[in-house]
């Protein structure tokens, strides 16, 4: 089976891009300009990855001659030569059961969850115009930028390829410039109650039990 060429499938990349897409618009749902790009970026990382992984192997095709030389019982064809990681730290057996690709079906899974549970709490917030503060928002103020970034870097670990990886510090950069945006408009809207949320809740890393202590502290004041 590993010396089946693994390319050119591009209904594979198809049905895969369209999976994950659709699944992240059902909870993300975007509305504003803002949202859209955050969806669209993410989107294009995805098409981006599906199209190496089952269409054409443009990151493969470009070391070739470095990846033929260094490994030269390497079938550069097989699907298993994809998982870059795997090649590159010499590990053996199945590439799909190595600790990287476990690794890396966590933050993808982590990451849908997180976008699912972040969703469910700003959907309540935006319907009763109040502030998103519970669930996910209690221990970070953007946790639906951090599940695409976990969703991503998830792929990375899995399948690396040369776009996905120029692509990912740039839609990085976007999300945080995105989040910043967005706290001004919601500081704009709220005052000085976002003030006190954002003053006790970290933006990206949560810090778990000193927020959870403050943050509870000045629920019950």
């Amino acid at each position: 089976m590993k010396d089946i060429p693994a390319y050119g499938l591009w209904t594979l990349v198809v049905i895969n891009s369209l999976v994950f897409i659709i699944f992240a618009f059902s909870f993300t749902k975007p509305k504003s300009s803002r949202d859209w790009r955050a969806f669209g970026a993410f989107s294009a990382f995805i098409v981006a990855l599906f199209t190496e992984m089952y269409g054409f192997p443009l990151t493969i095709y470009l070391l070739s001659g470095w990846l033929q030389s260094r490994y030269p019982q390497l079938n550069l064809l097989s699907h298993d030569a994809g998982h870059l990681w795997w090649t590159l730290l010499g590990m053996k057996g199945d590439p799909h059961f190595n600790f990287l690709h476990i690794l890396s079906n966590l933050f993808i899974l982590g990451g849908f969850i997180l976008l699912a549970s972040a969703w469910e709490v700003l959907y309540k917030a935006q319907r009763s115009h109040t502030l998103a503060r519970s669930g996910p928002y209690a221990t970070i103020r953007h946790p639906q930028y951090v599940a695409f970034i976990a969703i991503m870097f998830g792929f990375l670990l899995q399948w690396p390829t040369i776009l996905t990886l120029l692509m990912f510090p740039i839609l990085l950069t976007m999300y945080v410039r995105l989040a910043r945006r967005e706290e001004r408009e919601v500081r704009a809207e709220m005052g000085e109650e976002y003030d006190l949320y954002a003053a006790n809740t970290p933006a990206f890393f949560p810090r778990w039990g000193r927020t959870t202590q403050k943050q509870s502290s000045h629920e019950h004041e």
